[in-house]
C-alpha cells in the first residue's frame, strides 16, 4: 500500500474501482426537495471527485416491507422491494446513511432501512465471514432540532453491529434553530456555509475512503477467528471453554 506524506494527497488512482452507496433516508418521495440529501450531495461530490463510483438514492422510493427477513414476499407481503436495493448495498465498498431528525429520533424511513440491512447481515462472503465485512459506514444528519449526535449513534452501533467497519469522525451533521426555522437549503438558513458541519462532513468522507482503500488493498479483514462457516463445522478458534476440548 502505497503511503503520502503528512499534507500530501494521495493519488485519485488510489480510489478508483471503489464504489459508494449512499441512502438518503427523507420521508420525501422524489423529486419533492430533500435538505439531507443537499448535505449528503457534498460527500457525494468529494468521492467523485477522486475516482470513487457513486449512487444516492432515495429509500421513501422503494417499496420496503416490514420485516427481518430479505424476502418479505415468502413472508405474506404483497410487495418487497428489498431484494432489489440490497443489489446496490452489495455492490457498494461504502455504506452512507443519511436522515433528518424528527422528534429527536432518525426517521422512520431509516428505522426501515437500518432494520432490512438487519435481515440480510446473517448472509456470508466467500471467506464465510458475515456478509458486511470489509466494508465501512459512515452517517449524516439534518434537522432543525436536538438530536444529531443520538441518531448518529444509533445508526452507527446499528452499521458496526451487523458488520460494517466505522473510522474516526464517521458522522456529521447540521442543525439549524430550534423549531420551524430555516432547514439546511433555504434561503439564509447558513447550512450549506456552516464551517463546522463542512469540516465534519468532509472528514467523514476521506476517512471513508480511507479505510475502504485499506480494506481493499489488505483484502479484507483476514478471515480467521470470524468464519460463521467454520464455527459451525466446529471450528472454535481457540476458544477455551472446556465444553469445546
Amino acid at each position: 500500500m502505497q503511503t503520502q506524506k503528512t499534507g500530501e494527497k494521495p493519488p485519485i488512482a488510489q480510489f478508483k474501482g471503489l464504489k459508494a452507496l449512499l441512502i438518503n433516508c427523507t420521508l420525501k418521495p422524489s423529486p419533492a426537495l430533500s435538505h439531507t440529501e443537499g448535505l449528503m450531495s457534498l460527500a457525494q461530490g468529494i468521492m467523485e471527485k477522486n475516482g470513487i463510483e457513486t449512487s444516492l438514492i432515495r429509500a421513501v422510493d422503494y417499496e420496503l416491507a416490514p420485516g427481518v427477513y430479505p424476502d418479505m414476499r415468502q413472508h405474506g407481503a404483497e410487495r418487497d422491494d428489498w431484494p432489489q436495493l440490497y443489489e446496490h448495498v452489495t455492490a457498494a465498498d461504502i455504506l452512507v446513511i443519511g436522515t433528518p431528525i424528527w422528534l429527536g429520533d432518525k426517521s422512520s424511513v431509516c428505522t426501515r432501512v437500518i432494520e432490512r440491512l438487519y435481515s440480510t447481515s446473517g448472509d456470508l462472503n466467500q471467506a464465510g465471514q458475515y456478509a458486511y465485512y470489509g466494508r465501512v459506514g459512515g452517517c449524516l444528519i439534518t434537522g432543525n432540532e436536538d438530536g444529531a449526535k443520538h441518531c448518529a449513534m444509533n445508526i452507527l452501533y446499528s452499521l458496526q453491529h451487523i458488520g460494517y467497519l466505522i473510522p474516526p469522525q464517521a458522522d456529521a451533521g447540521w442543525l439549524g434553530e430550534a423549531g420551524p426555522g430555516p432547514s439546511y437549503l433555504d434561503q439564509g438558513s447558513g447550512g450549506p456555509q456552516n464551517d463546522f458541519t463542512n469540516r465534519n462532513t468532509t472528514f467523514m468522507t476521506w476517512n471513508l475512503m480511507h479505510l475502504a482503500r485499506m480494506l481493499r488493498d489488505a483484502g479484507g479483514i483476514p478471515p480467521w477467528g470470524n468464519q460463521r462457516t467454520a464455527w459451525d463445522a466446529g471450528t472454535r478458534f481457540d476458544f477455551e471453554n472446556p465444553e469445546y476440548r
